[in-house]
């Protein structure tokens, strides 16, 4: 005779517990996934990092390094943060020019990336401490070289050729800009929000300024309806989504504000690409993508890097060769 014994029945609670999981997976998964979200009709945008520029290679680069010591062998004519450079990048295809922006002794804003001058130009000292005539002297291409200071391709060439930021707003009046604020000094901030308040809201509108958490708070602060980034407002955006965002919920800090994305990190933020697409595009905020982890301004620069684009996204890359991107990136 056979011992039959019944296979006991697991508690109820355990049961709910099971389909409350299952339900809750799914519904994180319904939420999340890109299969759900409708497909951007917006093509991506192409941001070209300091216009037309000499580009370098990243070995052991810190912020304290000479970038125009260690450039690769110069493929175009141009230098970084000037007017031709710019007007190159756009008839290549850029959407957006990203600038760097220095106070000068006279209260304006000079185009420029090193808050000293000896590393790129002929002149020695701090940028602000000059005025905006004097620096506009200084050839800035004095100090190129991509071989050990054997050779100065660009000396002689930069001569005048360092614009004010007033310069550039005039040749491009209604071009799309990204100024970068390099130093975390508040009273710049509050400097450039006294200048940008005197252009029309909509000339604003095309502008987004970006820097020092310091320097981007007293700016927004003055003018709220600025679009603006520092590491502080993408932090306050992205913490709280990577906590919250598996709900679909996003965080006000998200808000009509800009956030640079490295391609590393993107695929851990809830719904990427497509649907976190979309919650940003519902919250008027642009998204941009850069190459890497975001350490240094890496940019999709060769036909490689664009592979890692993901299929269907719909905000701006970030690149240092505009040159070579744009054509390749339309036939992707």
């Amino acid at each position: 005779m056979f011992n039959w014994k019944r296979k006991p029945h697991k508690p109820l609670w355990k049961r709910k517990s099971l389909w409350m999981i299952l339900v809750l997976v799914t519904f994180v998964y319904v939420t999340n996934s890109s299969f759900f979200a409708k497909e951007s009709v917006r093509e991506p945008f192409l941001l070209a990092h300091r216009g037309m520029a000499q580009t370098f290679h990243m070995e052991g680069i810190t912020d304290e390094t000479c970038t125009a010591e260690r450039i690769y062998p110069p493929e175009h004519p141009y230098l970084e943060n000037t007017i031709p450079s710019m007007q190159a990048a756009f008839d290549a295809g850029a959407d957006v020019i990203e600038l760097d922006v220095q106070p000068t002794k006279d209260g304006t804003f000079a185009v420029f990336h090193d808050w000293t001058l000896g590393c790129r130009t002929n002149g020695e000292g701090v940028t602000r401490d000059f005025p905006l005539n004097e620096l506009q002297k200084l050839d800035i291409g004095y100090n190129y070289t991509a071989d050990h200071g054997a050779t100065f391709p660009f000396r002689g060439k930069g001569i005048g050729m360092m614009p004010s930021l007033d310069d550039v707003l005039e040749h491009f009046p209604k071009q799309s800009l990204l100024i970068h604020v390099k130093s975390n000094d508040p009273a710049e901030g509050i400097m450039l929000a006294e200048y940008l308040s005197k252009l029309p809201t909509e000339r604003r509108a095309t502008l987004t300024v970006y820097g020092g958490d310091e320097p981007i708070a007293t700016l927004h602060d003055r003018l709220p309806d600025m679009r603006v980034m520092s590491k502080a407002t993408l932090k306050s955006c992205l913490i709280p989504y990577l906590a919250v965002g598996w709900s679909g919920y996003v965080p006000q800090a998200c808000s009509q504000t800009q956030l640079h994305i490295p391609d590393k990190i993107a695929p851990f933020l809830w719904g990427w690409p497509n649907r976190f697409m979309e919650r940003m595009d519902k919250q008027d905020t642009r998204v941009i993508l850069v190459a890497g982890s975001g350490d240094v301004s890496s940019g999709f620069d060769t036909l490689e890097d664009l592979k890692r684009i993901p299929d269907g996204f719909s905000g701006g890359i970030w690149t240092n060769r505009i040159d070579r991107i744009s054509a390749a990136y339309t036939k992707k």
